[in-house]
Order: C-alpha cells, then structure tokens, then sequence
C-alpha cells in the first residue's frame, strides 16, 4: 500500500477521534445552543493548517508523507464541514436565524484570520 495513503489514513482516524472528544467536551460541559464544539474544532483546525503550512514553507525538508499526515489527515479529519452544515440547517429549520449567522458568519470569518494568523506565526517556529 502506498505509505502516503497510510499517512493520511492515521492521521485522518487521530483527527476525528479528536474532534469526538472536544465535541463531547462540550456538549456535556458547556451545554448552549450554539454548536460551540464544531466552531471551536473548525477554527482551531485553520489556525493549525495555517501554521503547518506556514511551517513546511520554511521547512522544505519534511517529508510529503509527514506534510499528508498533518494537513489532509488529522486536519482533513479534524475539521468538519459536513457537520458544520447540518448544524447551520437544524438551525434554520428551528428559527434560531440569529444564531445561524453568527455561526455561519463566524466559522468562516474566524477560521480565515485564525488560518492566517498561523501561517504568519509559523515564520517564528
């Protein structure tokens, strides 16, 4: 099997048991209507693809296995966007119109500054 393939595949399985486990976090903690979990994954997630890719830039020499294993694996696992848009469409469908927007809204605006804003901190690792 292609070790690229095997790469993406370990680090897509750490990613989303990752993403399990903050999601769980938060709906058993800090219980609200907001899918504060799914926001909080996403916009950490960019902030570390931002500082990965910042970070291979720099770092030519890591290998396109690791570089696999880190953007398309666990941060490919990681996110969610499929679950994003379930929740954006069970809050349309519930009339929580406002909390849509902020959702939609944040994820995306947050989760571009938090990109960038890795990719410019990664010129410091």
């Amino acid at each position: 099997m292609n070790r690229s393939v095997l790469f993406i595949g370990l680090g897509g399985f750490i990613g989303s048991v990752s993403r399990y486990w903050v999601q769980q976090y938060f709906l058993r903690f800090v219980p609200v209507g907001f899918p504060l979990g799914t926001f909080l994954v996403n916009i950490v997630g960019c902030l570390l693809i931002g500082l990965f890719l910042g970070f291979f830039e720099r770092h030519t020499e890591v290998s396109l296995s690791w570089r696999l294993f880190l953007t398309t694996g666990f941060c490919g696992g990681f996110t969610t966007f499929s679950t994003f848009a379930y929740e954006s469409v069970t809050l349309a469908r519930t009339s929580e119109l406002v909390l849509l927007a902020m959702y939609a809204a944040g994820s995306l605006l947050v989760g571009m500054l938090a990109a960038f804003l890795g990719f410019w901190a990664a010129r410091f690792i």
